[in-house]
């Protein structure tokens, strides 16, 4: 605030130090002293525009200011919200709870009162043979109430049962094969898995298990990114850690060292140091951000809670290979690698990809270190640079449509990055979607112009115009008629046909024997050679 107070004390007495000006301009213009080249009214329009330019600056330094202040209060309410919303969510699981056990502990009430009687012959609530303890049988009977009701509660919601069965036999093939068979219906598959791993034994275990294929099942000399058994498999090793740690996270578990042993962490931590030196041969610029080898080994360390015994700065300089992955934000978090990020952020501008480097300055809050708009025109400059039509001499068709498709996906990226976070007023996007729409509409017409100009196949005609037999015969005493259009379907015959005669004669033939010649002597025949003998009437 003193800052403030003595800015705008200044900027109040700037027509004063004006005038002072003013006053000493004119006493030395009187005593002629020297000679000026400038007039009073050429420096007192110079420094008003100064003071302009500084009182709009400080303006608008206010506003900002006043815009961080909003954003500070709304997110701090935003916090208390979120915060009672948890405590409203954790006192609402322990109520559940405890209706559970109350409902758990009359059920054994009443069996007791009311023993029935069950098929075998015993009754329900009698003691069996092996006398036990009260409170061992009240301890087991509220054990069996509650499985009871978390079997019928998972058959209830359960789409995929056979998801089920497979975690409760710890089978990771049979689940990896299942989940392969079902993969149109995977995002189905996902949300229930978590729920199925609770009938495992172990699901860490079961999941720890499910990785071991994870490198084993490459082809050797074939490029894994091309092997699609093999991208399938990684990416459901990946679905499955993070379904485990949904699963841990969830409110019906104890705590995770029940479900995570140390035993297991010490396995989990073998796999991921055999894993790191394979994620030192892939290149960043190849990864392209999209990398599941090096996404699989940081959700690896979250899952089972092991990136504390990995250095932090080696793990950022994985977030690059990960980038454009949905899931990454919530992994750094999750990693402990917020306070990398600035540095992450800063090798994605450097190589290249603004895009991903404006995602994860939203998602960390760094915009004010990393302006948004600003990335997103350089990575447009980049592209049309690289979009340039290159020289006659050397140009293709095919190497400016590669050009053009390359400008149309950076403009298409960069269009879907600003309605992603409504930067629409400060990046206006009518003229990229104009620009869209022409290249769309220039490679439409391109290859429309290529269909045409392919050679068509010869086809026959369906007539059979000009593959009949010619036949040599000749007969100049006969009459033809002219020459008739192609277009009309000619009927070729291999032989003559002759009406037949009745016996008694009483009925003349309409038609004799009428034949088709060829005549060397006259140039008018049917369209497929043949000439017509008109009709003898007796």
């Amino acid at each position: 605030m003193e800052d403030t107070f003595s800015v705008v004390t200044l900027i109040d007495s700037t027509t004063s130090k004006i005038q002072q000006l003013q006053k000493a301009f004119a006493e030395l213009e009187s005593h002629r002293a020297i000679t000026l080249n400038l007039k009073w009214k050429e420096l007192e329009e110079h420094f008003h525009g100064l003071e302009k330019s500084l009182k709009r600056r400080f303006h608008e330094l206010e506003d900002q200011e006043k815009e961080y202040e909003n954003k500070t209060i709304a997110a701090q309410k935003l916090l208390e919200k979120r915060a009672a919303a948890v405590v409203a969510k954790e006192q609402a699981s322990l109520e559940r709870l405890q209706e559970k056990r109350d409902a758990a502990i009359f059920a054994i009430a009443n069996a007791r009162e009311n023993p029935a009687i069950v098929p075998d012959g015993t009754q329900c609530g009698a003691p069996s043979t092996e006398e036990k303890p009260k409170d061992d049988m009240a301890a087991e009977s509220n054990l069996e109430d509650i499985k009871v009701s978390s079997e019928s509660e998972d058959v209830e919601v359960k789409s995929y049962p056979q998801l089920v069965i497979l975690c409760e036999a710890m089978d990771s093939k049979g689940l990896h094969t299942f989940i392969s068979d079902n993969r149109k219906n995977l995002a189905a598959i996902r949300e229930e898995i978590p729920l199925a791993l609770k009938a495992a034994a172990n699901p860490a275990r079961l999941v720890l298990d499910s990785l071991e294929g994870f490198y084993q099942m490459e082809v050797p000399n074939l490029d894994g990114k091309k092997d699609s058994n093999l991208l399938g498999l990684r990416r459901t090793c990946i679905m499955l850690m993070e379904c485990l740690s949904i699963l841990l996270t969830s409110q019906d578990l104890v705590s995770v060292p029940d479900v995570i042993s140390e035993d297991l962490k010490k396995q989990a931590k073998a796999m991921a140091e055999e894993w790191k030196p394979k994620l030192d041969a892939l290149d960043l610029d190849a990864s392209n951000g999209n990398s599941l080898e090096a996404h699989a080994f940081l959700q690896l360390l979250e899952t089972f809670g092991i990136a504390s015994d990995f250095n932090e700065e080696q793990l950022s300089r994985l977030i690059p290979m990960v980038s454009r992955r949905r899931q990454t934000a919530d992994l750094c978090r999750s990693l402990g690698l917020s306070e990398k990020m600035p540095g992450v952020v800063e090798v994605l501008v450097n190589s290249g990809r603004q895009i991903d480097a404006v995602n994860l300055a939203f998602a960390f809050e760094l915009t004010e270190q990393f302006s948004p708009v600003p990335l997103l025109k350089s990575y447009l400059k980049e592209a049309r640079k690289a979009s340039t039509p290159v020289k006659t001499g050397n140009s293709s068709s095919t190497a400016q449509n590669e050009v053009n498709d390359r400008e149309l996906t950076s403009l298409k990226a960069v269009i879907k990055c600003i309605e992603e976070h409504k930067l629409e007023q400060q990046f206006p996007v009518d003229p990229l979607q104009k620009r869209v729409l022409l290249l769309e509409k220039a490679k439409a017409d391109k290859k429309r112009a290529t269909e045409a100009a392919k050679p068509q196949p010869k086809r026959p005609r369906a007539n059979g115009i000009g593959y009949g037999p010619r036949i040599t015969n000749t007969a100049t005493d006969k009459t033809f008629y002219p020459r008739v259009t192609d277009r009309y379907p000619q009927y070729v015959y291999d032989r003559p046909y002759a009406y037949p005669v009745p016996a008694d004669n009483h009925c003349p033939p309409l038609m004799a024997s009428a034949s088709y010649n060829l005549s060397p002597s006259h140039g008018n025949y049917f369209g497929n050679g043949y000439q017509y003998q008109a009709p003898y009437l007796h």
